[in-house]
């Protein structure tokens, strides 16, 4: 019996030793990696952002003076010229102010008149006295008391004077109220927004109201964008750009960098810089205000060697003992990526270039396209998850 039992034994320890022998041989080989071909053709590195289009010249047209709109002679969507009509202010008071400085201005000219004749009439008797203090028919005081009023009108004279000026000034101020009552437009250009009604009141006493909002060229639009700190120092004037809006996701339409913008501008502890983008608009498709999806092309460079961005993160872990010794012997310490050669890991040291995101560039190894690179591997997850048998005794 104890030699049944220790046969038992000894069979069981052979058979869990052929099994776990087994299981690791198993997984120790059948190692799996994910490969993708190294290919030539574009590198393109691009800058990306969001923005704004925007008409390159908005005028905003407002009022001088207060009053009820009386009449609106444009909408939305008008195109209008330089010196036309768009809404006017009851010009009632405006009138009456005008009408009212008016006869101010013919009081004050009659009065100056009527100040020319006394100073006139002081003159004569001024003279008479002289003539007649010299033949000493009269005091010293009479010639003196004529002189005084001769010299009084004169000075009345230019007081009436002055208030004739004064009263052609109030006079043009009126004129020219009056004629602010007329909203004229300032340019050529489409009227892109209108803020006020008819029997509406504005009030210019502390700012000016905004009016109507015109767009001189709707054909040439621009998009302001904001880069981050990180990407500006590559962006620069004459720059390729492309980018989409909403309204048409397959469309991609074109431009170029115009400005950019030293003044920084800083949300929540990030920094920004506005990049002005100049925009061709002939076919009336982007409208001031879309949300534009940029990309800034920093620079293109054709028919380069290129790997996926993947095969310069991976790293076998078989490899780390071994392989990478290896190359630390050979004083190769540089961007190692992976090929498989008779079914194991092989490190290549490789010098990168331009990287679009996607794919980088590869200026110097020794890689050919149609080569297998290694990006990933397939027994991570399944090694992770496994465990070793059980046994039932």
């Amino acid at each position: 019996m104890k030699k049944k039992v220790f046969i038992l034994s000894i069979t069981a320890i052979v058979l869990i030793a052929a099994a776990l022998f087994l299981y690791f041989r198993e997984n120790g080989k059948n190692i799996d990696y994910k490969t993708e071909k190294i290919s030539r053709g574009e590198i393109k590195s691009v800058v990306t952002a969001t923005g704004t289009v925007n008409a390159v010249t908005t005028v905003s047209v407002g009022t001088q003076v207060s009053g009820t709109i009386k009449k609106l002679f444009v909408d939305y969507n008008s195109s209008v010229k330089k010196g036309q009509l768009l809404a006017q202010i009851d010009p009632s008071t405006f009138q009456a102010q005008v009408d009212q400085a008016m006869a101010n201005l013919l009081s004050a000219k009659a009065t100056l008149e009527k100040a020319a004749i006394n100073t006139f009439d002081a003159q004569r008797t001024y003279q008479r006295n002289k003539e007649l203090f010299a033949r000493n028919f009269i005091a010293k005081s009479d010639l003196d008391a004529a002189e005084t009023s001769f010299k009084s009108a004169e000075a009345q004279q230019k007081v009436n004077q002055a208030q004739v000026e004064q009263a052609k000034a109030s006079l043009k101020i009126a004129e020219t109220n009056l004629q602010y009552t007329n909203i004229v437009s300032p340019v050529n250009g489409t009227v892109i927004s209108r803020s006020v009604d008819v029997g509406q009141t504005v009030a210019a006493s502390f700012q000016t109201p905004t009016l109507f909002s015109i767009a001189q060229d709707l054909t040439k639009m621009q998009i302001d964008t904001n880069v981050d700190e990180a990407d500006i120092g590559v962006v620069k004037a004459g720059q390729a750009v492309s980018f989409t809006v909403d309204a048409y996701p397959d469309t991609v339409f074109i431009g170029k960098v115009s400005v950019v913008r030293n003044a920084p501008i800083t949300v929540s502890n990030v920094v920004t810089y506005d990049v002005i983008i100049n925009v061709d608009n002939l076919q009336l498709k982007l409208k001031p205000g879309m949300t534009a999806n940029v990309s800034i092309t920093i620079e293109t460079r054709d028919n380069v060697l290129r790997i996926p961005n993947a095969a310069l993160r991976f790293k076998p872990d078989e490899a780390t003992s071994k392989s990478e010794q290896t190359l630390n012997k050979q004083n190769m310490n540089g961007t190692k990526v992976w090929i498989l050669e008779k079914g194991k890991p092989k490190p290549v040291q490789v010098t990168i270039g331009l990287s679009d995101g996607n794919y980088t560039e590869v200026t110097a190894g020794q890689l050919e396209a149609g080569q297998e690179i290694i990006t990933d591997s397939l027994n991570n997850k399944k090694t992770s998850s496994s465990r070793p048998p059980r046994f039932m005794h």
